[in-house]
This record gives C-alpha cells, sequence and structure tokens, in this order.
C-alpha cells in the first residue's frame, strides 16, 4: 500500500491547477479513479481557479454548484473563471468546468474582506473524541472489503474515523436514523495557504455526506443495487480553520423525494467552534 502522506501530496498536487491563461485554468483526476470523477475534487478544484483570480486578504465565504454532467477521469478539466464582480467588500468569481467541450459542473463563488460583525453559533454535539474511533479500515469486514474491490484497499488522502455508525454496516439490521456523524482530518500536513485548507474542506464535504440518506433506507452504494450521484452542494464558511487538524462532520437528511436526496451538514472545529454549513441534493435510485 502507497504511504498516506505521498497520497495527501498528490491531493494538495491535484488542486494547484495549471494556469493556461489569466482565467483559464487546467486540471487532472488521479491516475486510480472511478468511473466519474469524485465531485469533491472537481468542486475543489474549480474553488481553486476562483480563488487564484481574488486577493488573498479576500477569503471565500460561500460556494454554490451544480454538477451538470459525470466527469471523464482520463481527460483533464478545463475551468474557465468570470470575473463577476470586483466590489470594496466582496468579489464573486463564477467558474465553468469542461470536458470534450461541454460544461460538466458550474460554480459560483463570493469572497469578502475579513470584517468585524456580530456572533453566534451552533454547539457542538458531545461525540467522543476522534482518537477513541476506529480508522476506516479497521471498520472494514472482509466481507465488505470483498464486496468493494481493490477501492476499499487504497490509502485515503483524508482520515475518517465514524462517530455513528456507517451505513455500510447498520444496512444490516435495516433503516435508522437519517444521520451520519464522522470526524475527518486531513492524514498528514498541509501548507499553510489558507485557500488549500478550504479546497482541502470541500473536497472532503462530499464524502460521507449523501450516507445520512441512505442510512434513513437500511441501503448502500457498491453494496445494494443503489445508483446515485450529486446534483448541487453549497457551503458557507463560516471561520477560520485547518483541515489537517480533526472536524466532526455532522449530518442529517430531513428529506427524500422524487428519486433525490437532501442532506445537510455542520463541521466544527476540535475546540466546538461551527466552521462550515454544507446542503447537497443528490440523485438517488434503488432499483429492484
Amino acid at each position: 500500500m502507497t504511504d498516506v502522506a505521498s497520497v495527501l501530496d498528490r491531493l494538495v498536487a491535484l488542486l494547484d491547477l495549471e494556469r493556461v491563461e489569466e482565467d483559464i485554468f487546467r486540471g487532472v483526476s488521479p491516475k486510480h479513479s472511478p468511473v466519474r470523477v469524485f465531485g469533491g475534487q472537481v468542486a475543489g478544484q474549480a474553488l481553486v481557479a476562483a480563488g487564484r483570480t481574488v486577493p488573498e486578504d479576500r477569503p471565500v465565504h460561500s460556494l454554490h454548484a451544480y454538477f451538470i454532467r459525470g466527469g471523464d477521469p482520463a481527460v483533464p478539466i478545463v475551468y474557465q473563471v468570470d470575473r463577476i464582480r470586483d466590489g470594496r467588500s466582496f468579489t464573486t468569481r463564477r467558474v465553468v468546468a469542461i470536458q470534450h467541450g461541454k460544461p460538466i459542473f458550474a460554480l459560483s463563488a463570493s469572497f469578502q474582506r475579513v470584517e468585524p460583525g456580530v456572533e453566534h453559533a451552533e454547539e457542538m454535539p458531545e461525540v467522543p473524541d476522534p482518537e477513541s474511533l476506529p480508522t476506516y479500515h479497521e471498520l472494514m469486514s472482509p466481507e465488505l472489503r470483498e464486496k468493494f474491490g481493490p477501492w476499499a484497499q487504497r490509502p485515503r488522502p483524508i482520515d475518517v474515523r465514524y462517530v455513528s455508525e456507517p451505513a455500510w454496516r447498520s444496512r444490516e439490521n435495516g433503516p435508522r436514523d437519517a444521520r451520519n456523524q464522522v470526524w475527518m482530518r486531513a492524514d498528514g500536513v498541509l501548507p499553510d495557504d489558507p485557500l488549500t485548507h478550504v479546497c482541502v474542506l470541500a473536497y472532503a464535504s462530499d464524502m460521507t455526506l449523501l450516507d445520512a440518506v441512505l442510512a434513513r433506507h437500511g441501503v448502500y452504494w457498491g453494496v445494494d443495487n443503489v445508483l446515485g450521484a450529486s446534483l448541487d452542494h453549497a457551503m458557507w464558511f463560516h471561520r477560520p480553520f485547518r483541515a489537517d487538524e480533526w472536524v466532526l462532520y455532522d449530518c442529517a437528511s430531513p428529506s427524500a423525494s422524487g428519486g433525490r436526496g437532501l442532506a445537510t451538514g455542520r463541521f466544527f472545529s476540535r475546540d466546538g467552534e461551527l466552521i462550515a454549513t454544507v446542503v447537497q441534493e443528490g440523485m438517488l435510485r434503488v432499483l429492484s
């Protein structure tokens, strides 16, 4: 197995896009990829493209994105940035990701000059410390390793520790609450660049989020006959953080209908600060 540190290095390199023109960037996918480009990857790369056109003193505070077509991991992705507005306090960018001459993803992001203001936040749920929880690989049974194939064995750039029982295990006991809680962190030390940490969190936010929907129905990808894909994704960044330190990802699903499932997520820092909020809707089809 490849060393996890080198896997994280490859994720950082993945987010370090090639600048083709002033507002045009090019990104690639990992050598070993699933059939479609991972949604968190294209979201993170698009945010990097947007952030490279914004002054460093204006961190991103929100993004709204749509997944339009499945990405081809064998082909580079071209990111075109549109400089919508440069205001005194806020900067707005729109990014379109293109493959084979067609858009596969569209993102709008807003950046803001740091300002003082009113402060409040929800409290973090009480959960066990991440060090007391098993790793992803420790949770995986031999049966599931065989079912998931080589993908289950590969080292991951994001260390995930499940607080709630993973949906791929709890499904054996039928439906449960539409909730999923995990601790996450980049498995190694990231550069100090704040944009890197934001983009790594955007990458990780597409992991485990829709599991809250699946848990409610006692099914899981790759184990049951489930088809799924992210449709849209929104994030709001509330406070500074480091993605290589433990953050709690508290996810829930308020609704599923019409072949779609909605999930919301809250990221908390280790010391209990609410650092980001996520909302995503996914296409979910359980085939008979």
